[in-house]
């Protein structure tokens, strides 16, 4: 499904089924409050469509092992994504459930299918990371966790997705992603009579970046897959890797594929410097202008031609990565490799990468950040002159300094 049936589908049929579960649970309530469990014995985490999102909540997996020893994870995503979970290696592969994002009808039967695997496990807490998405909230609900943890619009302009929630964290676009991703599970420990929750400091030392070790077999067997593709890599004395595209969620994030090309046109002037092209397949097409617009020996055109552990590899053996706002910016800062990333219609004060080697370009317009939960990230903008207005030369000029 594209991105905007998704969004048609989400709230022309998930608002009536919101409202539906709410008047449902509000009769519940009734004849007996929910129970609120201290020590959860299982824990569910609902995270669809975001991949970068989950290295930025990894303080939040750590936090919950640290908070609930004793408790199994489980973690629920669409089919595509789940190898973000598992690259983490926070949730046992076998309690990551996936739902098909492809039709409407295949996300429907496979959630029930996911439903039925949930309730047998008898999930404790049911912890809901998407914000405002009413697909999620009812997946929660239908999970048969007796508390379920998630964002509350309280007297925001948010979106409805119901009221069910027994645990109501305020989602705050102030802070980092990686704090309000901690106050979550924070909530289950606080008490219910906190309003709005989670009234708590987040300590620096809590925000947490994962790391991945590729092993020289690995590194080895990538760099192989290189001189298949470009005999004269070896001779490489920096390996630059631009990824040009974005998702479809929000495709005006994508910095000007004209400037990539002039970019990249300029990069190959020194003495060694090699160009990859990165992306997924769907996002090929870019790639390819990129590549046969550049038309230089001293590229490669991986688009579509990597998997995601592949991909991991390749940013720890290349030096530099030139990126739009997208999951590439966040798994990069597993590794080593030095990440220049555009921002502009999202800010970086709240989905910025973690960790020092990475430089964001950002021009702070006041029209910046036009994107948010609040408004299902879609945007009246026809014209991202905030990231068109960060030239070539400027990052060119960064980019050198790092090359120097």
């Amino acid at each position: 499904m594209n991105v905007h049936i998704m969004r048609s589908i989400d709230r022309g049929v998930g608002i009536p089924i919101c409202l539906f579960i709410s008047i449902v649970h509000g009769i519940g309530r009734i004849f007996s409050k929910p129970r609120l469990i201290k020590r959860p014995e299982k824990i569910l985490f609902i995270e669809l469509s975001e991949m970068g999102s989950m290295v930025l909540a990894y303080s939040m997996f750590k936090k919950t092992k640290e908070l609930f020893p004793k408790a199994e994870l489980y973690f629920l995503t669409f089919r595509e994504n789940r190898h973000a979970v598992d690259v983490l290696g926070v949730v046992p592969e076998g309690n990551v459930i996936t739902v098909s994002s492809r039709t409407f009808f295949s996300f429907l039967f496979s959630s029930i299918g996911a439903i039925w695997k949930l309730r047998l496990e008898k999930i404790s807490v049911a912890v809901d990371m998407e914000l405002f998405a009413r697909s999620t909230a009812i997946l929660s609900f239908m999970s048969g966790a007796k508390n379920r943890v998630g964002y509350f619009r309280y007297h925001n302009e948010g979106l409805y997705r119901g009221n069910f929630l027994t645990h109501r964290v305020e989602f705050n676009p102030h802070i980092h992603m990686a704090q309000n991703f901690l106050n979550l599970i924070y909530a289950v420990r606080s008490s219910i009579k906190d309003v709005p929750l989670t009234k708590k400091q987040v300590a620096e030392q809590d925000i947490v970046l994962p790391k991945v070790r590729i092993s020289e077999t690995v590194k080895m067997k990538m760099i192989k897959r290189l001189q298949d593709e470009n005999k004269y890599i070896v001779h490489a004395k920096k390996i630059i890797l631009l990824s040009p595209s974005a998702s479809d969620i929000v495709p005006m994030r994508r910095w000007p594929l004209t400037n990539y090309i002039e970019l990249a046109r300029l990069l190959v002037k020194h003495d060694g410097v090699y160009i990859i092209i990165t992306g997924v397949e769907s996002e090929k097409k870019h790639a390819d202008i990129l590549y046969q617009t550049l038309g230089s020996m001293r590229c490669v055109n991986l688009a579509g031609k990597t998997s995601f552990s592949e991909l991991i590899s390749l940013y720890d053996i290349a030096d530099i990565l030139i990126t739009n706002d997208s999951g590439p910016v966040h798994f990069s800062t597993m590794t080593n490799i030095k990440t220049f990333a555009f921002f502009g219609p999202e800010t970086p004060v709240l989905y910025g990468p973690l960790g020092e080697n990475c430089l964001v370009l950002y021009s702070d317009y006041s029209c910046s950040p036009c994107i948010s939960a609040f408004n299902q990230r879609k945007s009246p903008c026809n014209d991202n002159k905030c990231l068109k207005v960060i030239t070539v030369q400027e990052v060119y000029r960064k980019v050198k300094l790092f090359l120097a």
